[in-house]
């Protein structure tokens, strides 16, 4: 299943897909926002925007508008009980 970032939950993760680059700004780029990397989202602020994902480790604060363009596919955690 294909979804955004901005429609990820607290606590989901998702593996990014392919995108063209001149989507995202070059920053995101440089900070691992980068296709096959996994994002996890962190946070979600008052009014919802900014989000908090984490990405390799590092946590980012992203507009909803840019969120949006970053296309998921969900990770489902097999969690044994």
């Amino acid at each position: 299943m294909i979804v955004t970032v901005a429609q990820l939950k607290r606590g989901q993760k998702g593996i990014i897909k392919e995108f063209s680059e001149d989507i995202l700004p070059i920053k995101l780029l440089e900070l691992g926002c980068l296709p096959g990397n996994e994002i996890e989202l962190v946070q979600v602020a008052p009014f919802k925007d900014p989000i908090y994902i984490n990405v390799n480790g590092s946590h980012i604060a992203i507009r909803r508008t840019v969120a949006q363009l970053i296309e998921l596919e969900l990770v489902e955690d097999n969690i044994a009980l």
